[in-house]
């Protein structure tokens, strides 16, 4: 359906457990015969997950696959992102995905970065071009924006503080991503930015994280979902449905690739590939 001219990765998040760890290399060996450009690891709040993402991220290395930790920096000092950066450049690591991130439970001061364009001028002082830096970009915008406006104008200005590409958060409205692409271009941005694409398995799941994170689900599609009830079957057909032809819309139309939000499972997303003929 596509020539192999785009980029694919794949996102895990750091397992708590030796259980969550084993279903992890398991999830990562079907998802590598795909042969992704890199595997992302998330960071949680604060740091809380530091040292699960970095040995994640090492694991996936020492299997021979690229892999590029996520850091975020509200609530965090510059003292300790200079910590983690040098921990991460002393593993030879050289990609990063640079994010604002979620305000640590029960913390009510910022600390000493409040928006991702810091943490990327930061990175760029600090290390030059050592880094890859990827950042997030939100085609519906981001839940905490002033307006649509802000918004965009605040992703320009973590590109122009020194970015290399984009991922988005996940959408279910393509126009939605190609008028963002589209009006950041107008703007100057010129760097690839990268769909996030959520494949549906859970529904209530999916509508929790998306009343979380301001992603919309179309109308239609929570009233087919919802009819379905416990009918899990006919969700996952319908959820195959929607995200290749979303998929598939995206990469004939010029997205430079997908990103994959797996969360830590292979099976839906491996459908959705071998369905677009990757």
């Amino acid at each position: 359906m596509t020539e192999r001219k785009h980029t694919f990765s794949f996102e895990f998040f750091p397992p708590r457990t030796a259980e969550g760890m084993s279903k992890l290399r398991t999830t990562r060996q079907q998802l590598a015969q795909f042969k992704p450009e890199f595997f992302s690891v998330t960071f949680g709040a604060g740091g809380t997950t530091r040292e699960g993402t970095l040995a994640t991220v090492l694991e996936i290395r020492g299997e021979g696959y690229a892999a590029a930790p996520h850091l975020s920096c509200i609530g965090s000092t510059r003292d300790n992102i200079r910590s983690i950066l040098n921990e991460y450049r002393n593993h030879g690591i050289r990609h990063i995905v640079a994010l604002r991130g979620d305000m640590p439970s029960g913390m009510v001061e910022a600390g000493e970065f409040r928006y991702a364009n810091e943490l990327v001028s930061f990175i760029r002082e600090e290390h030059g071009d050592h880094f890859h830096i990827e950042v997030a970009a939100y085609p519906e915008f981001h839940p905490q924006a002033r307006s649509a406006e802000d918004d965009m104008n605040n992703f320009v200005r973590k590109v122009k503080a020194g970015a290399n590409s984009a991922m988005t958060q996940y959408f279910f409205n393509a126009d939605s991503y190609f008028r963002f692409v589209d009006e950041v271009q107008a703007r100057g941005v010129d760097v690839p930015i990268v769909p996030g694409i959520m494949p549906i398995a859970n529904f209530g799941q999916l509508c929790r994280f998306s009343d979380m994170c301001g992603a919309e689900v179309p109308r239609w599609l929570r009233l087919r979902m919802q009819a379905y009830m416990d009918d899990t079957a006919s969700i996952r057909a319908l959820g195959l449905d929607v995200v290749t032809e979303l998929c598939d819309r995206l990469l004939a139309n010029g997205a430079p690739g997908l990103h994959f939000y797996t969360l830590n499972q292979a099976g839906i997303v491996s459908t959705v590939w071998q369905r677009l003929g990757l």
